[in-house]
């Protein structure tokens, strides 16, 4: 007969094995007839063998695939779309379908087959795979054929045949899904098919490996299918390349998440899974990052489209809005709605992550097991668990970067899709007060930094950040994402009572202040939802971890140690709880320090802030080292309470790190004492493992218990805000009667006007006042009609508290309309464009010019009448970068003049035919206020136009006034006409039109203009010291002095503590860890009876408490060198100085001292302490197995280079993340602030597309932050995973070491393992809070004032006079600065008075600056003999008094402010404050009679500029100085007041006292002794006023001969000359 041909070709010899296995024999005739009994009593066996799995994977993925297609035939499809709602989408009041993912439709005719499948690379992976399909299908053919030649059974085909046919069945139903892979070219239907292909070839390659692989991992399982020898591992090859390679590493193929709309694809989204897992798209920007100082934002991943903002709100809206959900659904569920599949992936990747923890303590258990046996019974092989030691953490690092990857990409996302919800739900709001008994009134009372106060001068470092891990890991973001695109559509909403603080955007007018904190501001309210709520709602994020991780680790944890230790290891866990309120206990403890703490540091912080705000007045009056002295107490009051809080947090690291060790103290004596068992190696490092596992799962849920609360309190408080705020009227269900308007035919559709009508802030007012609280319930009422004239100017006055705002409001639509009547009607066209001014100015983070244009195109001849008209071109000539300067948050860098003016150039500018103006007049000086009049009101852009214009100033609008409206006090129309017709009917008002005439003669006076506020800041920026960015690592310098703070005076000895208790406790706490081994092999070399457990257990207490000794002393040394590190540095800061911002130090004394008590000295100690550790592990590791020396220091250095690659990328895009994300939030606070001026212009839309613009813009730097993270975690683990396997290997295939010395090894490589990512991370953190050191560094390095010497004190009776000698003064700002002074010299004895007069920029100010040496001078001065530089300058400027334009005050009393150091009593106060003038304006019965018990807010705010110079006149003749400089006010300074003051200054002050006035009225100083004209910097003219007057050419006689009151001035001046002339 024919030889038989082997299967696959095999050789002879092999066939011969074959058939020997197959218990025939080689010489049979017909090989298989032997076994047909025994393969015929297999068959009942068939359904349950590996091989049938094949075929049912394919049955079930046919019948998954069939249901799919039906699903989306037509047929079905028109039957969905009939029986259910449409899925569109309103969004900005379009309706947009429901987004689609991977839709059917059919690409573009003109793609390429190939480009249509995603690109050559995409479809050379799937013709590969169809290929792998073919060869399979092929090889499996062969089996099967020669398991079913019919010469072999020729009756049936034998059941083991049957299994082969399916599974090539199987793997033809993979090949047809291969080949329509790459033929059908409809995304969605190629996209199904391919994932039934990936889970078909996926089930047979687990079969093979189950079948031939996994045998070998064992001692007793064959291998099933080697019969088909070189076949078999043919088949293996191929189906790992189709059913493993192809599927993690072929590319993805995009899919636009909108088909209309597709954007460029990003890595992120065309990465293949294996590049997704392992970070490996990544790389390129890391490299980029690591090959360039800084990365910007421009070079990061770009934004995917399902990232974008505009994409966001699609998705999310109709899940949230409460206008398209359309019930009171609470917010968790809508946010649970958008992100359900997000969940899903994260409760499997947490799942997954807790399984593979267990990998470590399993595998060590399983190994010692096999090594302490001697490998007896096992069932697999070592090799097994060793591996496990590397895939089993890598595994679980993987599952754990894919939750957090997926977490952090929600929370980017929550931020962006919720902040959007607010503003747009803002946009409906009625703005408004609430008042106390106002429902809703449950804010939190914390204050929180909102966006629009944050230091502008700090740019990205002024970001406050709280170090406060959260539950995904050590990363925190204080970013509250803004976009703000989202449905305008007018839905209808049931509105309720007003439940949410209101803002008053309204004035005094309207709703005056409730006294007290009775009312919470709306815009602080909305701005607390979109910062501090959503910070608490994505803090709150991974609550799954109460919900999957918690029970299922407790579970297995539980299982475990009871499969080791038995009933034992519920004691010692009995133990863990009974004893784990401890920590709770001192959590509380410590929180009610933290509190303290926190109001002493806000005591501290308060006190900087108002010292530097008013910073100048401290030097000017030599306050500097009273100052210094009050802001040290301060200080160490808080100091105080660091100390305590830095003890308590030993106490707690201390019971923490006890208590699982008591934990398994308890346990184990258990085990062996009470139980009798023998302690093994394996139990003890498994168990220990699991121990620590259990407790910090525990600590976890009481840690993040917190966080969930916080995240529920916040998610109510956004629902309320959603539900609950009153809206408009046209938003709002309950304003049906607002649709009561008359019919077009009754008015005019152009009318402006309203007609029979109420209105009222909150739509539960009725119209009718609440008796007892008439103001609460403001009510405007129209009983008859008002028409404004169009194409006029129609002014509205009335006084304050009488309703002008609420008119502009009521027609804009802001307040709600109650209807009289059948005729009612309220009209504001708004065809022709509206324009509103606001009265208090709002202004965006923009450049002016931005400001002034708001969206408008650029028309440059119109924009330069504006600036004209409006009075701007001066200011812009001011700054530096003219138009281009940008405004600062809510304009800190404008005046309130200025800000005043741009909002009025907003409205002139636009082309609205309407502009309603509100009182734009009141924050200008007279003159500003003239100009404005007359070039403005009365020039070509207003004309034709129709302006509504809210105003006080009567007199000065009168020539403009074409229509006037007037108001009376109970918010009704008084009068409407001609501004006659208002005077005849309103006595009073005449009356102030008389004194405002008065007033404005007053300031027609004036010699120059006044200078505005704070022109300081906008010279040409030479003053200010540009800070210093560093770029790289924290400089040497700045950690010198943070480490020669640290120790002090005993820098030895402090070091030596430090480091050598740190060393001592690492060490015994390894020796802790190899002594549990020792004791454990005691049972190994002794009976169990002879192993003494008290001695061994008296050894490891003894360890144990040594180890907390240790640590608790070098704790405590370090925390006092930690406090006097912050004391020390601390006082570098107090140092006060010009040329830096205030906003700057305020940052350096609040902000980076903070880091310097909190982070940087804790990361120091994390770093230090973590490092140690790492060396005493490597170390134990080497001197059980020293031939690891070197892969321990390689995987260091390794690890080190990853952390420093990454530092290098993260420090970046940290920076990029910061600098994004403050525009986001000052864009978000400006509109909400500016939400009644938004609504008005119409602006909404322009709005939600610049918030698109940067939202997107900060979501691609916080994505790749949070990526980043990624990337250099999974290396990492892999390095320490790597570490760990590779010494198992070495340890139980090479060493001979003993189980216990193993599991000691094995043990410290994990740990080491694990503290590498840590490391880096402390390392990463340390380097960014050191930020702060290095700020700090170069501040104290800025150039300070002279420091005040021994020789420098002058003597007690100086100075005796107030004479005064200046010789060839000159001055300059800076060193490098033009002089302002020029060699002035000048002679004033004591008790002359002498007047300082010169047009702006003659160096007035810069010479009373002089005088106090406050400014670079060369020359002498010569104050009562003594040269003033001889003299200390806290002594000098104590000796001199100035009283400036506007004068600066303290918050606090009023007794506070005229005696700061409580130097004088009452009766000495009083009289200054009589002599001053104060109770000459003031009746004794006057209810806001000003007392020395007078609050008095920051900076005075709450007093008139007049009453704060009578103030500072007070403080002045209570410091009885010998020599007065008084800065002389403005026309701001009512008649009657500056009469008073005046009065004062000639009457009150002693005689020998000099003063010295820089005049801004010619009438105030005809009278001095002497007068002196400066100009350019230098004396032109000095002598008696009559005197200089009689030269024909002087400038003092034609300034006075200028004006118009000049008889007056010469009469003054000749009768001073008689006065001084008799005296003399």
């Amino acid at each position: 007969m024919q030889a038989q041909v082997p299967l696959g070709g095999l050789s002879p010899s092999l066939w011969t094995d074959f058939q020997v296995i197959f218990g025939l024999s080689p010489g049979a005739s017909t090989p298989f007839h032997a076994s047909i009994a025994s393969l015929q009593s297999y068959s009942k066996d068939i359904f349950l063998d590996s091989l049938a799995f094949s075929a049912y994977a394919a049955g079930v993925s046919i019948v998954i695939l069939l249901l799919q297609l039906i699903l989306r035939s037509a047929p079905v499809r028109k039957l969905h779309a009939k029986f259910s709602p449409s899925e569109t989408t309103l969004v900005n009041g379009h309706g947009i379908d429901e987004i689609s993912t991977e839709d059917d439709l059919e690409p573009a005719p003109h793609v390429g087959h190939v480009a249509q499948l995603g690109g050559p690379v995409i479809f050379a992976f799937k013709f590969a795979r169809l290929l792998s399909c073919f060869a399979l299908l092929g090889m499996s053919v062969s089996t099967t054929t020669f398991y079913i030649r019919g010469d072999l059974v020729p009756h049936a085909i034998k059941p083991s045949a049957w299994l082969h046919i399916a599974l090539s069945g199987t793997l033809g139903y993979a090949s047809l899904l291969a080949l329509l892979s790459v033929t059908v070219t409809s995304t969605k239907t190629n996209t199904t098919v391919t994932r039934h292909l990936v889970f078909v070839l996926g089930a047979v390659w687990a079969i093979y490996i189950y079948r031939d692989i996994w045998p070998l991992a064992t001692y007793v399982l064959p291998i099933q299918d080697k019969a088909e020898s070189g076949l078999l591992w043919a088949k293996l090859v191929v189906s790992t390349f189709a059913a493993v390679i192809v599927p993690f590493f072929i590319p993805r193929q995009y899919v636009p998440v909108d088909s209309k709309d597709p954007w460029q694809p990003v890595a992120e989204q065309t990465s293949s899974i294996m590049s997704m897992m392992l970070y490996v798209w990544l790389d390129k920007t890391v490299i980029d990052a690591y090959q360039i100082p800084h990365l910007p934002i421009e070079k990061l991943p770009a934004l995917a489209d399902y990232d974008s903002a505009k994409h966001l709100v699609k998705r999310s809206f109709k899940h949230l809005d409460p206008f398209q959900v359309g019930t009171n659904r609470h917010l968790f569920w809508g946010l649970m709605r958008v992100f359900r599949t997000d969940y899903l992936v994260l409760a499997l990747m947490l799942t997954l992550e807790t399984i593979f923890q267990l990998s470590s303590p399993v595998g060590i258990n399983q190994l010692l097991r096999y090594l302490e046996t001697g490998g007896e019974d096992a069932f697999v092989r070592p090799w097994v668990w060793i591996s496990w030691l590397f895939f089993g953490p890598l595994f679980s690092s993987i599952a754990l970067q894919w939750y957090i990857f997926n977490t952090t990409r929600m929370l980017v996302r929550a931020t962006g899709i919720v902040t959007q919800l607010v503003f747009e739900h803002s946009l409906r709001i009625r703005m408004k007060a609430e008042t106390q008994n106002t429902p809703g009134n449950s804010v939190a009372s914390t204050a929180v930094p909102t966006p629009d106060n944050a230091s502008i001068a700090e740019g990205s470092e002024s970001q406050i950040t709280h170090e406060s891990p959260t539950s995904s890991e050590d990363e925190t973001m204080q970013a509250s994402t803004v976009s703000v695109d989202s449905s305008s559509v007018k839905g209808k909403q049931k509105s309720k009572a007003a439940s949410v603080s209101g803002d008053s955007k309204k004035s005094a007018d309207d709703s005056p202040a409730v006294s007290g904190p009775k009312g919470e501001n709306l815009i602080g309210k909305i701005n607390n939802l979109v910062t501090t709520d959503l910070d608490n709602i994505i803090g709150g994020r991974d609550f799954l971890f109460f919900v999957v991780q918690v029970p299922l680790q407790l579970g297995l944890c539980v299982w475990f140690l009871y499969h080791l230790l038995g009933w034992s290891a519920f004691t010692g866990m009995a133990v863990m709880v009974i004893m784990f309120p401890l920590p709770g206990y001192i959590a509380s403890k410590i929180q009610v320090v933290q509190v303290e703490k926190m109001k002493k540091t806000d005591a501290r912080v308060e006190s900087v802030t108002e010292i530097m705000n008013v910073i100048r007045m401290v030097k000017l009056f030599g306050w500097e080292p009273r100052v210094a002295e009050q802001l040290s107490k301060k200080r160490e009051d808080e100091l105080r309470f660091q100390w305590k809080y830095r003890l308590l947090g030993l106490v707690n690291d201390v019971v923490n790190h006890v208590i699982p060790f008591i934990t398994m103290i308890v346990t184990y004596v258990t085990f062996t004492l009470i139980m009798k068992k023998e302690l093994t190696a394996s139990v003890v490092f498994s168990s220990m493992a699991v121990f620590d596992m259990l407790r910090q799962t525990l600590h976890g849920v009481f840690g993040f218990l917190p966080a969930v609360i916080r995240a529920k309190v916040s998610l109510d408080r956004v629902t309320e805000f959603l539900h609950k705020t009153e809206l408009l009227d046209q938003y709002s269900l309950d304003s049906k009667d607002a649709d009561l308007v008359l019919p077009p035919a009754l008015y005019s559709d152009e009318a402006i006007g309203i007609k029979n009508a109420s209105f009222t802030w909150a739509s539960t007012n009725d119209g009718s006042s609440t008796p007892g609280t008439p103001r609460r319930n403001f009510t405007f009422r129209v009983e008859d009609e008002v028409k404004f004239q169009q194409g006029k100017i129609n002014l509205i006055i009335g006084p304050t508290g009488s309703g002008k705002t609420s008119l502009l409001m009521a027609l804009l639509g802001e307040m709600h309309y109650i209807p009289s009547g059948p005729d009612s009607f309220v009209n504001l066209p708004r065809a022709g464009g509206v324009a509103y001014a606001a009265q208090e100015s709002w202004v965006q983070n923009e450049t002016i010019r931005d400001n002034i244009l708001f969206g408008q195109p650029y028309d440059e001849v119109r924009y330069n009448k504006v600036i004209d008209q409006c009075g701007l071109r001066r200011d812009l000539s001011l700054f530096e970068a003219g138009d281009q300067t940008e405004v600062g948050e809510k304009g800190l860098t404008l005046s309130g003049g200025q800000k005043a003016r741009i909002t009025l150039a907003r409205a002139v500018y636009s082309p609205a035919q309407i502009l309603l103006l509100d009182d734009v007049l009141a924050a200008l000086d007279v003159h500003t206020a003239k100009w404005i009049i007359d070039k403005c009101f009365k020039g070509e852009l207003i004309r034709d136009r129709t302006v509504l214009l809210v105003t006080h100033n009567v007199a000065m609008a009168t020539p403009i006034a074409q229509f006037v409206v007037s108001l009376g006090t109970d918010g009704r129309i008084l009068s409407q006409g001609a501004l006659s017709t208002a005077l005849s009917k309103d006595k009073k008002l005449l009356k102030e039109l008389s004194e405002e005439n008065k007033e404005i003669e007053k300031a027609e006076q004036a010699i120059d203009e006044s200078e505005p506020a704070g022109e300081a800041k906008k010279a040409d920026g030479k003053l200010i010291v540009a800070e210093e960015v560093s770029v790289g690592h924290v400089s040497w310098k700045a950690l010198t002095m943070f480490f020669s703070s640290l120790g002090g005076r005993h820098q030895v000895f402090f070091w030596f503590m430090c480091v050598g208790t740190q060393v001592l406790a690492e060490l015994a706490s390894t020796i802790q860890t190899w002594f549990l081994g020792f004791w454990a092999r005691q049972y190994e070399d002794h009976d169990a009876s002879e192993v003494k457990v008290p001695f061994y257990l008296s050894v490891y207490s003894m360890l144990l408490l040594a180890t907390v000794i240790a640590y608790s002393i070098g704790w405590i040394v370090y925390v006092y060198g930690a406090l006097r590190a912050s004391r020390s540095i601390h006082k570098t800061l107090i140092t006060w100085l010009d040329m830096t911002p205030t906003s700057r130090i305020i940052t350096r004394c609040t902000q980076d001292i903070a880091a310097v008590d909190g982070p940087i000295t804790e990361y120091f100690r994390a770093v230090a302490e973590i490092s140690l550790a790492m060396l005493i592990k490597l170390a134990a590791v080497v001197v059980m197995s020293p031939i690891f020396l070197i892969p321990g220091v390689l995987i260091a250095i390794l690890g080190g280079w990853c952390g420093q690659i990454y530092m290098k990328a993260q420090l970046s895009v940290k920076r990029e993340m910061s600098n994004a994300r403050a525009p986001v939030l000052g864009h978000f606070g400006a509109a909400i602030a500016g939400l009644t001026s938004i609504r008005a212009y119409g602006a909404e839309e322009m709005f939600r597309k610049e918030s698109h613009e940067r939202i997107n813009r900060y979501t691609r730097a916080a994505r790749t932050f949070y990526n980043l993270n990624r990337w250099v975690c999974i290396r990492i683990d892999t390095l320490g995973s790597l570490f760990a396997s590779g010494l198992a290997t070495y340890l139980v295939y090479g060493s001979g070491l003993r189980a216990s010395n193993i599991g000691f090894s094995l043990n410290m490589a994990v740990g080491f393992s694990g503290m590498i990512l840590w490391w880096v991370r402390l390392v990463n953190e340390f380097e960014v809070s050191g930020n702060s050191l290095e700020r700090i560094e170069q501040y104290v390095q800025i150039e300070q004032e002279v420091k005040p010497t021994e020789r420098g004190v002058p003597p007690a009776y100086w100075p005796a006079s107030g004479d005064l000698k200046v010789e060839k003064l000159s001055a300059r700002y800076s060193q490098d600065g033009p002089h302002v002074l020029h060699e002035i010299s000048f002679e004033v004895k004591s008790g002359e008075r002498v007047g300082i007069v010169g047009r702006t920029g003659s160096g007035k100010s810069s010479l009373t600056l002089s005088l106090l040496r406050c400014i670079l001078t060369e020359g002498k001065v010569y104050y009562d003999g003594m040269p003033t530089d001889s003299v200390n300058l806290d002594a000098l400027r104590s000796n001199i008094t100035i009283i400036p334009q506007v004068p600066e005050l303290l918050s606090g009393t009023l007794r506070q402010n005229l005696d700061p150091f409580e130097q004088h009593d009452d009766s000495v106060l009083n009289d200054a404050l009589r002599s001053a003038g104060l109770f000459s304006l003031q009746s004794e019965t006057e209810e806001g009679r000003i007392t020395l018990d007078s609050q008095i807010s920051s900076g005075g705010s709450n007093l008139s500029v007049g009453q704060r110079q009578i103030l500072a006149l007070a403080r002045a003749i209570v410091r009885q100085s010998k020599l007065l400089i008084l800065d002389e006010a403005t026309s701001a300074i009512d008649y009657a007041t500056d009469t008073v003051i005046q009065t004062s200054l000639r009457k009150e002050l002693n005689k020998d006292v000099t003063l010295l006035t820089v005049a801004h009225r010619l009438q105030t100083i005809m009278d001095a002794d002497k007068i002196m004209v400066l100009d350019a910097g230098r004396i032109v003219e000095f002598g008696k006023p009559s005197e200089l007057l009689k030269n024909e050419k002087g400038m003092l006689r034609a300034l006075v001969d200028e004006s118009g009151d000049r008889d007056a001035l010469y009469a003054m001046a000749e009768g001073s000359g008689a006065s001084t002339e008799n005296s003399s």
